[in-house]
């Protein structure tokens, strides 16, 4: 049974809206605190960022993923320099589609060398636009290429969010070597558990509190 601070412990307290202020980051950064979230994920022009006890991350390339392989590299040196542990990339979703696996792992190591080691690298595969085969392909490149983590979605692509289904595939073609980051339409705890039943270990979301105060009522979950 996962306790309430275990599940806070897994969750990305998220606001990637593109017009978000740095007012609302600042309260987002508050929230997460008071929440005992694992971290905060803002857009990199909001950064930096700072809250005491919670990581802080951002994206790059986000949200089409159809950005050069440079200018993904320099976003996320930036990034980090301005203060993010972690950059959750999307990868270049066309060249997926089109099976140019190079271009794939070259932009995913060009981004893990632009950043320093200790940097936690997220790759955003956005699986719902992918076949089985092709998830579990860009999640070994991502795996081969020195990635921390593999990541359903943006939240932003119009297929859809995160399922289960990719969530337990993905987590089956990692193993415990990668971290699994389910996100995308997580907006209940029912689905919130259900994702780390199938393998997630960590959650991005921006309806943290909404799921956190579920966990809290007496009846009607089961964990």
């Amino acid at each position: 049974m996962i306790t309430r601070q275990e599940l806070a412990q897994l969750m990305d307290h998220t606001l990637l809206r593109p017009e978000a202020t740095a007012q609302e980051v600042a309260a987002l950064a508050q929230e997460a605190r008071e929440l005992g979230t694992y971290a905060i994920c803002v857009s990199p022009a909001r950064l930096p960022v700072r809250v005491d006890g919670v990581r802080v991350a951002t994206v790059c390339g986000f949200p089409s993923g159809a950005v050069a392989p440079s200018i993904k590299a320099a976003e996320a040196a930036l990034a980090a320099a301005n203060g993010a542990a972690e950059v959750d990339m999307v990868v270049d979703l066309g060249a997926v589609k089109g099976a140019e696996w190079a271009v794939v792992a070259n932009e995913i190591a060009a981004v893990r060398a632009a950043v320093p080691a200790a940097t936690v690298l997220k790759v955003i595969i956005e699986s719902a636009i992918l076949t089985d085969d092709e998830i579990v392909r860009v999640c070994r490149i991502a795996e081969q290429e020195g990635a921390d983590f593999v990541k359903t979605s943006t939240g932003f692509h119009p297929a859809g969010g995160a399922s289960v289904h990719a969530v337990r595939l993905m987590a089956e073609t990692v193993g415990p070597r990668l971290g699994v980051k389910a996100s995308g339409g997580i907006r209940d705890l029912a689905t919130a558990l259900a994702m780390v039943e199938a393998g997630a270990t960590r959650l991005g979301l921006s309806s943290s509190r909404k799921i956190l105060t579920e966990f809290d009522e007496p009846v009607g979950h089961s964990r």
